[in-house]
């Protein structure tokens, strides 16, 4: 399977994992387990599956998320709520925002088991050497319902491409927020105001780093990126499809096809139903 085909069908399932972050049963159901309402139930839930971690282990594993943001919210999350009541909360939570938006036949249909059966093929190849979250993920019990199964393959398979992505960021010299800030600058991920907001970045940091990635040669002053700054990026996407390229490639051509024929559908149908706000992305997923 072309590792740039690999790359396009993660990017484009994504939305399917992804969705969880947006879902208001996520906060609903993490807060009935004992967090505090906000950022909590984020960086607990997908931190739970790596056990009850400091806040230092959660920032360099999210990455671009300010350390101090994270440290309001872990480790005072584990004194709230275990971490396996957290696996349970976010599995229970997927479920009701999956029925939700994709409707109970959609869910219980043929077409979404096949394409369960198809990610968990997928994600039980990953590779974990060097890639804790999708270690942490693969480490749970496997739910029984297809469109868990779904969601929780999907989940895994989208740490592995993360943690991947994270390893090509540090050999190219990012820290965190610069990378948030060079994703940013190319237009196709979160505005900028959101991204600021939600990674808790102020704007005096913000603007440190793209004066800092100026200098370097990668922005110019007013936060574009410059051709070098355009190359790098480019070369950190290859890289990280090449590195998130392995579960597909054991999925292979004719499989991939049809998960991604099956997921197309279904990320259409979600986003059909609102499960990202308005003023999120800077371009259309």
């Amino acid at each position: 399977m072309d590792i740039r085909d690999s790359g396009r069908l993660a990017r484009a399932l994504e939305p399917l994992h992804a969705m969880i972050y947006f879902a208001p049963e996520t906060e609903q159901l993490l807060t009935a387990a004992g967090l505090k309402p906000g950022r909590m139930s984020y960086f607990a839930g997908r931190a739970a599956p790596m056990g009850a971690v400091g806040p230092g282990v959660v920032a360099a594993t999210f990455y671009n998320f300010n350390p101090t943001l994270v440290a309001r919210s872990i480790p005072d999350a584990w004194t709230l709520a275990s971490p396996e009541s957290l696996v349970a909360a976010r599995f229970a939570a997927a479920d009701a925002a999956l029925r939700r938006m994709l409707g109970e036949e959609v869910v219980a249909s043929l077409e979404v088991a096949e394409a369960a059966a198809l990610a968990r093929q997928a994600a039980e190849s990953c590779a974990v050497d060097g890639r804790p979250l999708a270690a942490g993920h693969l480490d749970l019990e496997w739910p029984t319902v297809p469109h868990l199964v779904l969601w929780h393959a999907l989940s895994i398979l989208r740490e592995h491409r993360g943690d991947g992505h994270i390893a090509v960021l540090s050999g190219a010299g990012l820290s965190g927020l610069e990378a948030l800030v060079t994703y940013t600058a190319t237009g196709r991920g979160f505005v900028t105001s959101f991204a600021m907001a939600s990674r808790g970045w102020s704007q005096e940091q913000w603007d440190g780093a793209v004066a800092g990635l100026a200098d370097r040669g990668l922005l110019t002053s007013d936060g574009a990126l410059t051709e070098g700054g355009a190359a790098l990026r480019k070369g950190i996407e290859s890289d990280t499809d090449r590195l998130g390229a392995g579960p597909w490639e054991h999925l292979g051509a004719e499989g991939a096809a049809r998960l991604g024929d099956i997921g197309g559908v279904l990320v259409r149908a979600l986003l059909a139903a609102g499960c990202f706000p308005d003023g999120v992305f800077a371009t259309t997923r």
